[in-house]
C-alpha cells in the first residue's frame, strides 16, 4: 500500500513539474540560451507540425494529385514553415526530411527518400566547405581578401559588392556553374567580412555582401553567358530538339545581356534594406593596406594550396572538354591536398571549420526536391497554373506563370531539376496561350533562377548560408522583394528587349531572327 502511494506521489510530481508554470519558463529560457527567440521559435514549431498533419490527414486529396503527392506537399509545407521560422537547427531539419517522406508515405524505401545525401551536388558543396576550411586554417582567406581590397581600392560595403560582381562576371566566362562560382568565392568573401566589426551596421553590411555577391551576383551574371549557368544549356537543348533552332554563344549574350541591369536594382534594394550606404571597412582603406603590408611572406604550403585551387578551377572551366564532372574534379583536388606530408594542419582544425549543418540542410532539401518531381506534385502544381493563365493579355500570363513558378520552387533546390521539369511544360503551353514559344519559355524559365525566398531554393544560396552571416529570416525578408524585382524586370525590360530583337512574346508567328540549325 505504501509502495502504491509512493508511485502515485512520484507520478503526480512528474505531472506537476511538466505542466507547471516554472517548467514553461525554463522551456523558454532554454530556447533563449540557444540563441533563438522563444516566441517565434515555439510558434513556428507548432505551426509546422499543425500544417503537416492537417494536409496529411485533414485535407481531402485534390483532384489529379496522387496520395504520394499530397504526402509530399505536407512535408514541403512543414519544411518551409520550419525554415522560415528557424524553429529547428538547419542541419536537424535536413536530417528529418527523409524520415518524414517515409513516414508520410511520400517516398519508400528510406534509401530512396534520402537520395539527396548522395547526390553529386552534395559532394560538390562538401568539397567547397572543406576548401574554405583549408583556406581559413592556412590564413589564405585573409591574404586573398586583403589583396583584392588593396587592388580594387575598396573602402565600403557597397564597394565590396560592386568589386565582387566584377569578379563574378569574369568567373562566369570560365566557370560553368553558379554554385561552383559561389564555392570559389566563399573563402574570399569570408575573408573580406572579417574586416568589418560587430556593430549592427557592420553586421548588416556583412549580410548584404554575402547575399548580394554569392547569391544574386552569381545568378545574374550566369544569365548572360551561355555556359555560365547549367539551366541555360537545358533550355537551348530543348529549343534545338523541339523547334530546330540553334542559339549561338553570341546570340544568347545578345538576348540576355540586359539582365546585368537587374543587379543595380537588387543592389539598390539590398542597400536600402540593410542600410549599408556609407558603412566602411573597420579602420578604413588605409588600415586594410597596413594589414596587408604586415602579412608574412607567402609560404611554400600556401602556394601549393593556391596551385591546387587553380587546377580545380581550370578543371571546372574545361569540363566540356575533359568530361570530368565538377564534383569529381573537386574530390580529386581534395585527394591532392591531403597527400601525406604536404601540409601540417590537422583534420580537427578543418573539421571544426566545416559547416556540417548546412551540408545536412542541403541534402535534405535535395531529397525533398526529388520527391516533388517523382510524386507528381510539381507537375500537378504546374498543370493547375495553366488554366489560371488562359484568356489574359500576354503580360498577365507572364505574371501568373512567374508567380506560379516561384510557388512551385519553394520546396525545390536545384535550378537544373526545376528547369528540366518546367521548360518542356512551358514550351507545350505557349501555342495554347497564343505566345511565342522561345520568348515565353525563356522569360518564365529565367525567373526560376531568381528564387530568393529561402536559401534552400538555390545551391549557391546554401553555400552563402554556410558563411553564418545571415539567418533565414533575413534572407526571406530581403528576398521576397528581390523576387518581385526579378518578375517586374522580366515583364518590363526583357520582354520588350526580345521584341526589339524580333522575338515578341505576344506574336507566336514571328520568324526566328537568328541563324537556324542546319
Amino acid at each position: 500500500m505504501a509502495e502504491t502511494r509512493q508511485q502515485a506521489s512520484f507520478a503526480t510530481g512528474i505531472w506537476e513539474s511538466v505542466f507547471s508554470f516554472h517548467f514553461f519558463q525554463q522551456f523558454r529560457a532554454n530556447i533563449a540560451a540557444a540563441g533563438l527567440p522563444p516566441r517565434k521559435t515555439l510558434i513556428g514549431f507548432a505551426l509546422a507540425w499543425l500544417i503537416f498533419f492537417l494536409i496529411l490527414f485533414g485535407m481531402p486529396a485534390p483532384a489529379g494529385l496522387p496520395q504520394v503527392g499530397k504526402a509530399t506537399l505536407a512535408v514541403m509545407a512543414w519544411a518551409c514553415t520550419i525554415w522560415v521560422f528557424e524553429a529547428l537547427p538547419a542541419g536537424v531539419s535536413g536530417l528529418l526530411i527523409p524520415m518524414l517522406l517515409v513516414m508520410s508515405g511520400a517516398a519508400k524505401p528510406f534509401s530512396k527518400a534520402a537520395e539527396g545525401f548522395v547526390t553529386p551536388v552534395a559532394f560538390l558543396c562538401l568539397s567547397a566547405f572543406i576548401f574554405a576550411a583549408i583556406m581559413q586554417a592556412a590564413g589564405l582567406d585573409r591574404r586573398v581578401a586583403l589583396s583584392l581590397l588593396n587592388w580594387m581600392k575598396v573602402r565600403t560595403v557597397n564597394g565590396v559588392i560592386w568589386a565582387m560582381f566584377a569578379v563574378n562576371l569574369v568567373l562566369s566566362l570560365i566557370i560553368p556553374a553558379a554554385n561552383a562560382r559561389a564555392a570559389t568565392l566563399l573563402p574570399v568573401i569570408n575573408g573580406v567580412t572579417k574586416f568589418f566589426g560587430d556593430s549592427r551596421e557592420e553586421r548588416d553590411g556583412k549580410k548584404a555582401i554575402v547575399i548580394q555577391t554569392l547569391v544574386y551576383g552569381s545568378m545574374i551574371s550566369g544569365m548572360c553567358i551561355m555556359t555560365a549557368h547549367l539551366p541555360n544549356l537545358v533550355v537551348i537543348g530543348l529549343f534545338e530538339k523541339n523547334l530546330g533552332l540553334r542559339i549561338s554563344y553570341f546570340d544568347w549574350f545578345l538576348l540576355q545581356w540586359p539582365y546585368l541591369g537587374m543587379f543595380a536594382l537588387t543592389q539598390w534594394w539590398v542597400q536600402r534594406y540593410f542600410k549599408t550606404r556609407g558603412v566602411a571597412l573597420a579602420g578604413g582603406f588605409a588600415a586594410a593596406q597596413k594589414q596587408r603590408r604586415e602579412l608574412p611572406r607567402t609560404t611554400q604550403s600556401e602556394w601549393l594550396i593556391l596551385l591546387v585551387f587553380g587546377l580545380i578551377a581550370l578543371a571546372w572551366m574545361t569540363e566540356q572538354w575533359h568530361k570530368v564532372a565538377s564534383h569529381n574534379a573537386a574530390l580529386i583536388g581534395l585527394a591532392l591536398l591531403f597527400t601525406p606530408g604536404l601540409f601540417k594542419f590537422r583534420w580537427k582544425e578543418l573539421q571544426d571549420r566545416t559547416i556540417w549543418g548546412t551540408l545536412l540542410l542541403l541534402a535534405g532539401a535535395l531529397s525533398l526536391s526529388d520527391a516533388m518531381s517523382t510524386s507528381g506534385l510539381a507537375k500537378w502544381l504546374a498543370d493547375h497554373v495553366h488554366p489560371l493563365a488562359e484568356g489574359h493579355p500576354w503580360w498577365a500570363i507572364l505574371l501568373i506563370l512567374m508567380v506560379g513558378t516561384h510557388i512551385i520552387r519553394l520546396g525545390m533546390l536545384s535550378n537544373v531539376a526545376a528547369v528540366t521539369m518546367l521548360a518542356p511544360v512551358l514550351l507545350a503551353m505557349a501555342p495554347k496561350l497564343g505566345l511565342h514559344p522561345v520568348a515565353f519559355t525563356m522569360l518564365v524559365a529565367d525567373t526560376d533562377s531568381f528564387a530568393y525566398i529561402l536559401p534552400t531554393q538555390i545551391t549557391a544560396a546554401v553555400i552563402a548560408y554556410s558563411s553564418g552571416t545571415f539567418n533565414m529570416t533575413d534572407y526571406a525578408k530581403v528576398g521576397w522583394v528581390s523576387v518581385l524585382i526579378a518578375i517586374a524586370y522580366g515583364i518590363v525590360v526583357m520582354a520588350p528587349w526580345y521584341a526589339l530583337l524580333g522575338v515578341p512574346v505576344w506574336d507566336p508567328a514571328a520568324p526566328w531572327p537568328f541563324r537556324a540549325a542546319s
